[in-house]
């Protein structure tokens, strides 16, 4: 892979990382119960958040920030 074509993979990745994410809330949903759970619902999407959308968001940067390196 050539270095100017690495910030496609890392857009690559931060898009995945939002599926995953989306998937893996979806699942929480589903088996989310409000009788057996002490924490609210929110508290497992927040959890999803830093565990998937922080780095996804992070990959994306970094993505952005190569294409401006290897762009002339």
């Amino acid at each position: 892979m050539k270095k100017e074509n690495i910030y496609k993979f890392l857009y690559a990745v931060s898009l995945f990382l939002i599926i995953v994410f989306l998937i893996r809330v979806g699942i929480d949903y589903f088996n989310y119960d409000a009788f057996n759970n002490s924490a609210p619902f929110y508290a497992f999407v927040l959890e999803r958040v830093v565990e998937f959308v922080l780095p996804s968001v992070i990959v994306f940067i970094v993505g952005i920030f190569w294409k401006r390196k290897y762009q002339k």
